[in-house]
């Protein structure tokens, strides 16, 4: 159906969907733009979890393994407050590096016949001369922005401020550590993505940034401050900042974005251009490939092009409704976490682990607990759980959308 394809933005999304397009029909004409030079890249590690590594599995086998091999693999989680800490079992996590996750993913491209034009920006203004053109350029994606009025894209500022660094301390595990200061807690998310290197997201409340000079810091103090805060799991290792223009920093604050329509004509958006969750749940990767494989699902299986953006909208926009409630959840969480620090830390850990339910925000975090716990073994207080939670969610819901008239 879609002769001639074009690719807007060189992330994991729009590559995978160029091989999965390459691997249904190798007649197809496919190139993604990207408008960075080849081999520049944001980001430290990307987390993903078995279920994601299953799938690719399935979609394209090859590109499946090169992933696996160069990932590394963790099935335990490590809270570390004030003084003391607990490591609880998990679900078995990977990460593996960004920059290493797209030169895999272009490699495979281009064997198979996509054409990768790198520094090459494509804005609303000079669409390609394509059947489908896919955006694919990101949160601020300059295609969406083009056609706004089209697209009713909605961003949600959170509260607390966040920065992704690197670090040669490799972690063993998911490591969280949260630390008390004069001015507020800070706390960090860690996790390996390589055997040498180890991505280390540092968040607190904006009044914490300020009170700690982090806001207005340059690169060298602000990473100094930090690595001294967190010098209990780093064991003397370093952070590894990416500084902003004028030598600060880059401390932001996340945007869950929305957007009304997919899709207008022959332009589909895909990965961060159409939807972001929260870093805190771990899913952004996952959901921008997720993302290629339903849309080149849907454009093999359906008989025309409208058809197939239609569906494709339909199914991803329902498969995201629970895991954004999570995302929103999850970060509503660390924004009230002086709710839960002070629990032992056993019980904080737990309760860390359950931050997507929408019940928790409503019961006693000690009370929650408690129930948690005798729900693991009775199925009465587990179907209690799954009835209550979603009620008081849709409640809150609807308060929130009528305070907002």
């Amino acid at each position: 159906m879609c002769v001639k394809v074009a690719c807007v933005g060189g992330g994991p999304a729009g590559l995978y969907l160029s091989i999965l397009l390459k691997r249904q029909d190798p007649s197809h004409d496919v190139t993604v733009h990207e408008r960075n030079p080849e081999g520049s890249t944001y980001g430290w590690g990307v987390t993903y979890w078995q279920g994601l590594l299953d799938r690719l599995r399935v979609c394209d086998p090859e590109s499946a393994r090169a992933i696996e091999a160069e990932s590394v693999r963790w099935n335990e989680g490590v809270a570390h407050v004030r003084d003391l800490a607990t490591r609880q079992p998990g679900d078995e996590g990977h990460g593996i590096g960004r920059h290493k996750l797209l030169e895999i993913l272009a490699a495979r491209a281009r064997a198979l016949g996509v054409r990768l034009e790198y520094e090459s920006g494509i804005t609303g203004e000079n669409l390609p001369d394509a059947d489908l053109v896919v955006a694919g350029d990101g949160v601020h994606s300059a295609l969406r922005t083009h056609h706004a009025d089209d697209f009713g894209a909605e961003l949600t500022p959170g509260r607390n401020s966040y920065i992704w660094l690197g670090t040669t301390k490799v972690f063993d595990s998911f490591t969280f550590a949260f630390v008390e200061t004069e001015h507020g807690w800070i706390w960090c998310y860690g996790y390996p993505f390589s055997s040498e290197q180890s991505t280390c997201v540092i968040e607190c409340a904006p009044e914490t940034l300020a009170g700690l000079g982090l806001d207005r810091a340059s690169e060298g103090d602000g990473l100094a401050r930090l690595e001294k805060l967190f010098a209990h799991i780093l064991d003397g290792r370093p952070l590894i900042g990416r500084a902003a223009a004028d030598g600060s920093t880059q401390w932001l604050t996340f945007r869950t974005l929305t957007n009304r329509s997919w899709y207008r004509g022959n332009l589909v958006l895909l990965g961060d251009a159409a939807h972001t969750t929260h870093y805190s749940i771990g899913a952004g990767t996952t959901l921008a490939l997720e993302d290629a494989i339903a849309l080149a699902d849907a454009l093999r299986e359906s008989a025309d092009l409208p058809g197939a953006l239609a569906r494709y909208e339909q199914e991803r926009k329902s498969a995201l409704l629970s895991l954004q409630s999570a995302a929103r959840y999850s970060a509503q969480w660390y924004e009230n976490l002086t709710r839960y620090i002070h629990l032992p830390p056993e019980q904080m850990f737990a309760l860390l682990g359950q931050r997507h339910s929408p019940l928790l925000p409503y019961v006693p975090p000690q009370l929650y607990y408690r129930l948690d716990r005798a729900a693991g073994q009775l199925g009465a207080l587990r179907r209690l759980k799954r009835w209550l939670g979603p009620k008081l969610a849709r409640g809150a819901h609807a308060r929130a959308l009528t305070s907002r008239k």
